[in-house]
């Protein structure tokens, strides 16, 4: 779930931007710092927006830096349990799809695509079904729901992001069309 959030830090001024514009000077380093960066309480900061107030300067003995308390908004991204994403497969391994969503990456286990056993075909980079011959391939888009989070703050790529496909209306786009159709049609 992406946010807008107040958030507050200090921030590191080198002395070659002492000379510059303050504002401009305090944004750039934040957007250094904290851009990209994961916590366990605020998700990923995608983007810092806006600097509402900047404390006064201090400086440290033995650094030719300026240190300032900024307060500032920012767009940042948690993934909640349960919630429901649509995503881009980025990647295709033999135990399931990676999948892209905005600010980070989950894993579609092959055993959460369908209710389908899932083979892996190595030669195209793709998974497919056994009964209904379905495929998941990269650059396809899908939905899927969140089921497990595990965000590691130290080491961002170690953050786990576990994901399914396996109830009503999550899928492939395509597969989700197709039974949009069938449906309508067997109404009619």
């Amino acid at each position: 779930m992406y946010k807008k959030m107040k958030l507050v830090d200090t921030v590191r001024i080198s002395p070659d931007r002492l000379g510059d514009d303050e504002t401009l000077s305090v944004k750039d380093a934040l957007k250094s710092k904290l851009e990209g960066r994961i916590d366990k309480k605020n998700g990923s900061i995608v983007a810092i927006t806006d600097i509402e107030s900047i404390g006064e300067g201090h400086i440290i003995m033995g650094d030719g830096a300026v240190y300032y308390d900024v307060t500032f908004k920012a767009i940042v991204f948690m993934p909640m349990m349960q919630e429901v994403i649509e995503g881009k497969v980025v990647e295709i391994v033999d135990f399931g799809a990676f999948i892209s969503f905005g600010a980070m990456d989950g894993l579609l286990h092959v055993s959460q695509i369908t209710d389908d056993f899932m083979s892996y075909d190595s030669k195209n980079a793709r998974l497919i079904s056994k009964n209904s011959n379905r495929a998941l391939a990269e650059g396809d888009y899908l939905r899927a729901r969140i089921v497990a989070v595990s965000i590691n703050e130290r080491d961002p790529r170690e953050s786990k992001i576990g994901l399914t496909m396996r109830q009503v209306g999550l899928g492939q786009f395509q597969w989700l069309e197709e039974e949009r159709q069938a449906t309508a049609k067997a109404v009619e």
